[in-house]
Formats: structure tokens, sequence, C-alpha cells
């Protein structure tokens, strides 16, 4: 096997495993409180990430006070809000559905760098972004749902995306260069830090914690979020971004099947049309960003 070769398999499992997060996090939201859970689960892969830290020498970054600031905000917004609308967004509606509208996270956070930092849209992104919102409204508008709180529970899950979707912008603004491993270990602890308090007004003690809730939150820590990350960037070392960008479709697609597969979901027809809309919209990007890319290396060459 080639080298590429085995950059493509990384990354197909380190997305296919992002995908399984939304089928753990279904189980975890029937037996355990969101912010229990997002506490239980940095306070398991800190140490892991503390581990590979040291095994792999990686220096501890010096931050000056605004980047620490920039840190904190994004372990708020992106470790803990994403994780806890997540969870309580799953308790109103199926994994399936939260597995499509997660799989809009690349269009979703095109277009916050539009809206927030002034980027100009490009054709392609436009249509990305149409298609994307062509895939969320098949999800959340359908004649068939009868659930009153689908709707709800699919905002949930929206404003998760966009939650991650900040991580990403706020990422951007750091001056320093902090290396991916001590960056997710830094959010593994700032994020713990900042759910445990709030798990504790939860009165997680005074509810029943069901064994598989537990389990689910084990899992989402040791392999999504520990495994995934090396997998990810053990992938990333050997193809480009652009290349790697592509991959991120396999997370709804993914989601959805192990939906069906693990919780025995009915997989519709409006959800077979809403990832067919996301996978053509970040099919769009993907091919935009190869596109700039050779481009880049054209002008370089002349």
């Amino acid at each position: 096997m080639s080298e590429k070769s085995r950059g493509y398999l990384y990354l197909s499992v380190a997305m296919v495993l992002v995908g399984s997060t939304v089928v753990a996090s279904k189980v975890i939201a029937a037996g355990l409180p969101p912010f229990t859970a997002t506490a239980l689960r940095f306070a398991i892969a800190l140490p892991l990430f503390l581990l590979l830290i040291r095994l792999t020498a990686t220096p501890w970054p010096r931050l000056a006070r605004r980047d620490w600031a920039i840190v904190l905000l994004q372990a708020g917004v992106g470790s803990v809000g994403y994780t806890t609308l997540l969870i309580s967004g799953l308790k109103l509606t199926p994994a399936a559905d939260a597995g499509v509208i997660i799989g809009t996270l690349p269009i979703v956070s095109a277009m916050i760098a539009i809206v927030v930092l002034g980027e100009r849209p490009k054709r392609s992104v436009l249509l990305a972004v149409a298609l994307a919102a062509a895939g969320v409204l098949a999800i959340v508008f359908r004649p068939d749902a009868g659930n009153r709180y689908s709707l709800a529970g699919s905002a949930l899950i929206l404003g998760a995306v966009v939650c991650e979707g900040l991580f990403i912008l706020l990422n951007k603004r750091l001056r320093a260069e902090i290396p991916p491993l001590a960056l997710s270990c830094l959010m593994a602890g700032l994020g713990g830090t900042i759910a445990a308090p709030i798990a504790l007004a939860e009165l997680p003690w005074t509810e029943t914690m069901t064994v598989r809730a537990v389990a689910a939150v084990v899992y989402y820590a040791l392999v999504p979020t520990v495994g995934g990350f090396v997998l990810w960037y053990a992938g990333l070392a050997k193809v480009s971004g652009a290349e790697a960008s592509v991959f991120t479709a396999l997370a709804p697609v993914s989601a959805v099947l192990l939906a069906v597969a693990v919780l025995g979901e009915p997989l519709r027809l409006n959800q077979l049309l809403g990832i067919g809309c996301v996978l053509a919209a970040v099919t769009c990007l993907g091919v935009a960003s190869r596109g700039r890319n050779a481009l880049r290396r054209q002008a370089k060459a002349l």
C-alpha cells in the first residue's frame, strides 16, 4: 500500500469514528445529563492526551494573554458547547437526522467566515451553501414528522455545528503556533474545567445513570476523541489539506448508517435526500479548494 493510500485509509477511519459520535451521543442522551457527560468525556481523554504529548515530545506552547483568552473561548464554545448541544439535541431528534445536519460543518464554517470575516463568497461556496440548506430543510421540514420536538432538536444540533464552526474561526485568530496535539490537550483540560461546575449543578447523583450511557462516554473519549485525532493527523501528514477536506463527507454517511445499524432507526427518503445534498455541498467545497491550490502552485511556478 502506498503512503497516499495509507493516508486515505487513516482519514476514512477517522471520519467514520467522527460519525459514530452521533450514535454514542444518542445513547448518552438517554442516560446522562449533557454537562456531566461532557465533563466525564474530557476527564477520560485528558490523561491520554498528556501521555501522547510526553511520548511524542510535543512542545508545550507559550501563549500571550490574548491567545489564552481565545483558547479559553474555543474550549467553551467548541468543546463544551458542541458536545452539550449535540447531546441535548439528540434527546429530541433521531441520530440519522443529526448525522445529516452535522455534515454541514464545512459549509457552516465557510458561512461564518463570510459573515464574520467579510470574505467574498465564490460561486462554488454559494452553491455549497444552497445545497447544504436544502439538505437541512429536507430533514427538518417533512410532512410525516408529527413531532413538535423534532424542530427544537434539529435547532440544538445546528447550534452545535455553529459552535464547532466558531471554534475553527477562532483557531485562525491565534497568533501563536499551537501543535494540534497540544491544542487538543488544552481543549480537554479547559473544557473539563468549564463543564465540571455545571455538571455538579445538574445533580447527576440524583438521576439514574445507565451503564450503557457511561460506556458510551468512555467510547466517545477513547475512540473518536483520542483515536480519531491520531488517525486524522496521521492521514493528514500523507495527503494535502484539500484532499483531506473531502473525507469530511464520510462523517454524515457514517452517522446515518450507524444509526440504522446500531440503533435500529428507520432510513427515510428525506434522510437520503438530505445526505445527498450535504455530500454534494462538501464535494463543491472540495473541488473549489483543489482548484485554488492548483492556481497557487502554477503562480509559484511562474
